[in-house]
Order: structure tokens, then C-alpha cells, then sequence
């Protein structure tokens, strides 16, 4: 393996049990901003009702943190023990796959992860009633089941849609409904743009792995549809989000601080072109970080949009 002689990846002795290198690997510190911006949205709305409320937002971010913590520890090994994460892979290295931790270990990390999660939670629910019971439990068996368990829904196409909902939908409109008890229209409107560029990060990851994908059995919509059908995907996504800051203009009648997010259409458009034309690993490996920036970007500046 290629990266195993990192000397920053590859501690003398190999792997301790709590090897703080190896762990921050794991956690993909980069896909940690793709649980931020959600919590921004669905506080902004709140707020626009006169209804946010600092400690459930503030709990909402922590648990949502934690769940994607969660969520890439289990990729982490799950992937690897189901041959995905092999020697051929082309994406950045994993701490399973150059065996910087034992996959007991991963699960280990994971399960805590999980836990803390789980303490998280208990506020929400105090705070929000049962229905944050099945929003976190959704979430975890969710965040496992992408690629472990019988059936990953990860392996046979669901993963974009599965992003689309948790990271989107679920994540602002429960982000939202801990702090107001409430739901609205206009807060799953504003959902449905953070949902599509969460989704967009994926694809870029999914194109990326497209080959080594194939040969592990990881049936991902980029394999389903192409490398260049994964393009249009990705395409597709982006201008979504876009295209819904006049539908809040004119349908949640905001005013034209909704248009806030257009200061990142000159970044969106360069990963247009980056990511339509090129295939190589590094090209991919830049645009996924950059496409995590531009949601969290266009996430932010949508929250500031709505609120003023």
C-alpha cells in the first residue's frame, strides 16, 4: 500500500488504541461541514418566525456533528470489510484500509460516537417530544445501514437519496421543529437546496470511486448511471439550489437578501467545469472538499438571507 510509509499516517509501532492521527483520519474532518449548514437554515427560519431558541440549535449542531462522525467511522470499516476500500483505491487512504486501526476499533469508536449522540438526544427529546425518538433513531440505523448490515442501501443506488432526506430534509426541518414544535411548508422549501448540494458532495465521491466501485459489487447511482450520467447528476444538484432562491423569493415572499447565495455561483460554476471535465483521482479528491465548502457556504449565507 502506498500510503502505508506516511510517517504521519504510520506511527512507529503501528496503531495504539487511541492514536489520535489515525482517529482524525477516520473522522474526514472535511464532511464534518456538511452537518453545519442545516442547523444554520433551520435556525434561520426559526428565527424569521421569532422562534429560535439557542440551546435546542445548539444541541441540534453537536448531535449532528456526532452523527456524521458516526456515520463516516462506519463507512470507514464497513467499506473496507466489504472490499471497497482496497490497495486500488484512488480517493484519500482510510484509516481500516491501511490498517492504522483494527476494524474492533473502528466499531468501538463508532458505538461511542453513537452514544454520545444518544446523550445528545435526551435533551432533544425533553425539549421536543417523541418525534426527535424517531428522528435520531432514523438517523443511526441510517447511518450504519449506508454501508453495513444485510442490505446497504449504499450498494444498490439509495445513497443519494438517502443524503437528500437526512442531510436535507430531516436535518433542517428538525433543526427547525426542536426549537418552534412546529413544522411549515416554507422550512421544507428551504430544506430542499441544502439537501441537494449534501447529495452533490456524494456524487463527486461516488464518480471518484466509480471503477473500484464496480469491482466490490457497490451498485452507487454514478455506477447505475455513468461516469458521465454521474456528471449530470452532479450538474443537475447544483443548479437546483440555485434555481430555488427565486422560488423563496416569490413563494415564502423573502425579500432580496434571499439572494444572498449567488456570491457563491462563480465557486459553483468552477466546480462545474472541474468536475464535468476531469477524471483524475486528485481533480475529484479537491472537488468533493470544495463541493463540501459550497454547501456550507450556500447554507450559510441562505440562513443569513432569510433572517434579514
Amino acid at each position: 500500500m502506498a500510503h502505508v510509509s506516511d510517517p504521519i499516517l504510520s506511527p512507529p509501532g503501528g496503531a495504539t488504541t487511541f492514536d489520535r492521527r489515525a482517529w482524525l483520519l477516520a473522522a474526514r474532518p472535511r464532511t464534518l461541514a456538511v452537518a453545519i449548514g442545516p442547523i444554520a437554515v433551520g435556525t434561520s427560519v426559526a428565527a424569521s418566525d421569532g422562534a429560535a431558541r439557542f440551546w435546542p440549535a445548539f444541541a441540534a449542531l453537536l448531535g449532528a456533528v456526532l452523527l456524521q462522525l458516526g456515520s463516516n467511522f462506519a463507512n470507514d470499516v464497513y467499506d473496507f470489510e466489504k472490499g471497497a476500500d482496497t490497495d486500488d483505491r484512488v480517493g484519500p487512504p482510510r484509516a481500516t484500509q491501511l490498517g492504522l486501526l483494527s476494524p474492533a476499533q473502528m466499531r468501538q469508536g463508532m458505538w461511542c460516537v453513537f452514544g454520545a449522540a444518544v446523550l445528545v438526544g435526551f435533551y432533544l427529546v425533553a425539549v421536543g417530544g417523541w418525534p426527535i425518538v424517531a428522528i435520531g433513531v432514523a438517523s443511526i440505523v441510517a447511518a450504519i445501514t449506508y454501508t453495513g448490515g444485510p442490505w446497504p442501501f449504499g450498494y444498490h443506488g439509495l445513497g443519494d437519496v438517502m443524503v437528500f432526506l437526512f442531510f436535507g430534509v430531516v436535518a433542517v426541518v428538525g433543526t427547525f421543529y426542536v426549537q418552534t414544535l412546529d413544522a411549515s411548508g416554507a422550512v421544507f422549501l428551504a430544506s430542499l437546496p441544502v439537501g441537494a448540494l449534501s447529495t452533490a458532495t456524494l456524487v463527486v465521491n461516488n464518480v471518484r470511486d466509480r471503477e473500484t466501485d464496480i469491482v466490490a459489487g457497490k451498485n452507487t447511482l454514478a455506477v447505475r448511471l455513468g461516469a458521465r450520467g454521474g456528471r449530470f447528476e452532479y450538474v443537475a444538484l447544483v443548479a437546483f439550489a440555485y434555481w430555488m432562491l427565486p422560488v423563496f423569493h416569490l413563494v415564502c415572499e423573502r425579500s432580496f437578501f434571499i439572494y444572498l447565495p449567488l456570491l457563491t455561483l462563480p465557486r459553483a460554476c468552477g466546480l462545474l467545469d472541474r468536475v464535468f471535465r476531469n477524471e483524475d483521482a486528485a481533480t475529484l479528491n479537491e472537488a468533493l472538499g470544495a463541493t463540501a465548502q459550497l454547501g456550507l457556504f450556500y447554507s450559510l449565507l441562505l440562513a443569513l438571507g432569510w433572517w434579514l
